[in-house]
């Protein structure tokens, strides 16, 4: 039971995860939004509309919506990738839930308009989705095509979470600590940097399990040698660039990165009170201290890139931060404690390219940087060392930072 209860949160595993595995981790997955919504429940009417996240209701009822119309509502769920997504669904058991759900009614603007159900209707619909997902889970075929649609529900639902952690940053929900699904954050003594050789990599993931469509696929690069930090720039480390004056002179910034601080008017990451006298942020609705040892966090990639340049250092490459990630640990190599940016724009590997069905369609990419690796709120399961995510440069709302790689 105990090797079970590891293996869903095994990030390798669970993408190859069994009908046995999967029925576990959706009822984990499932929980954990179920505490989202209690933390959420009391503070729903005093909640100000925010142009960054979208309703808290609204992604709690939306992961209930994903579920049920890929699995349940999807005739073709036995065909797994290769079913056709426009093909018409089976009614939802809520009649208005596309009309309130579906991301396509509507943008972020319209959600927070919409008179969508309360929490106990959403606790309703929540456990009536999942249980008609794990009945069919039961009779499904043991195969990648057979699971496909449910490994993706557990994927959408784990990134739902964080965004719901992500909301509650920004709208500032205070809840008590004993009820509150915010995980400690971890602080880690400072390591050296680590050396790798010049070598041939296989960057990029082999078929085989629910494989997203910007890790495809695997193929072979060539790496030079180099040093990269053993674990995320702290605030420490960033500190030491806010108070030389980083955020006042434009040569460390790229044109594009200036005009962003100009206009924002930042001289801190987001949520940052003050940095001179130790770290003091708004967060859960008050002013709390952060640990120096920490991660420096909500840092935007133009913001990322401006410190490497203070520092005469650089952002890792993508295949520097995977083959680092997956040889690493055993020298101290660590992540998982941000997402972090790397160097270059986001593109698709040869032979990938497509977006998962249901998910937002992708920025453009050449416009985007990649986040690798997960954050403190990422469920461990999503924490694998091949993933990756294509975001706008100027994003800080999610738990982004960085580390940095020698010229």
């Amino acid at each position: 039971m105990l090797q079970t209860a590891s293996a869903i949160h095994d990030p390798v595993r669970m993408r190859r995860a069994n009908a046995e595995l999967l029925s576990l981790a959706l009822i984990d997955a499932r929980n954990h939004t179920l505490r989202w919504l209690a933390a959420f429940e009391p503070k729903l009417r005093n909640l100000a509309p925010s142009a960054d996240v979208d309703p808290p209701l609204w992604l709690v009822g939306h992961a209930a919506w994903f579920q049920e119309y890929w699995v349940s509502r999807n005739v073709q769920r036995q065909r797994g990738e290769a079913a056709d997504a426009t093909r018409l669904r089976l009614a939802s058991i809520e009649p208005r839930a596309d009309d309130w759900f579906d991301p396509s009614c509507h943008d972020r603007v319209q959600r927070w308009r919409l008179p969508l159900p309360d929490a106990a209707a959403l606790r309703q619909y929540l456990g009536e989705t999942l249980e008609a997902t794990l009945d069919l889970l039961a009779g499904a075929e043991d195969n990648d095509a057979g699971l496909y649609v449910y490994r993706l529900a557990l994927l959408h639902e784990d990134r739902l979470c964080e965004s719901l952690a992500v909301a509650a940053q920004a709208l500032q929900l205070s809840v008590p600590a004993a009820e509150t699904p915010w995980l400690p954050r971890p602080a880690r003594a400072p390591r050296e940097p680590l050396w790798f050789g010049a070598q041939r990599f296989m960057l990029g993931a082999e078929p085989g399990g629910l494989v997203p469509p910007n890790e495809r696929w695997v193929h072979e690069v060539q790496l030079l040698e180099f040093e990269i930090d053993a674990q995320s720039v702290s605030w420490a480390r960033y500190a030491e660039f806010v108070a030389d004056g980083g955020y006042d002179d434009a040569q460390w910034w790229s044109s594009e990165g200036w005009a962003w601080v100009q206009a924002e008017g930042r001289r801190a990451p987001r949520y940052v009170e003050q940095m001179r006298q130790g770290v003091l942020v708004h967060r859960q609705g008050q002013m709390q201290r952060i640990g120096a040892a920490q991660a420096a966090v909500h840092v935007s990639r133009h913001e990322a890139q401006a410190w490497c340049r203070w520092a005469g250092r650089r952002l890792p490459t993508e295949p520097e931060w995977e083959l680092a990630a997956l040889t690493g640990a055993s020298r101290g190599f660590a992540f998982g404690d941000v997402f972090e940016w790397t160097g270059g724009s986001a593109r698709a590997w040869p032979g990938g390219g497509a977006k998962l069905p249901g998910f937002a369609p992708w920025p453009e990419p050449a416009r985007c940087g990649v986040l690798r690796g997960g954050s403190w709120m990422t469920r461990p399961r999503g924490k694998h060392p091949r993933a990756r995510r294509f975001v706008a440069p100027h994003r800080d709302e999610i738990f982004c930072g960085f580390r940095s790689c020698a010229l």
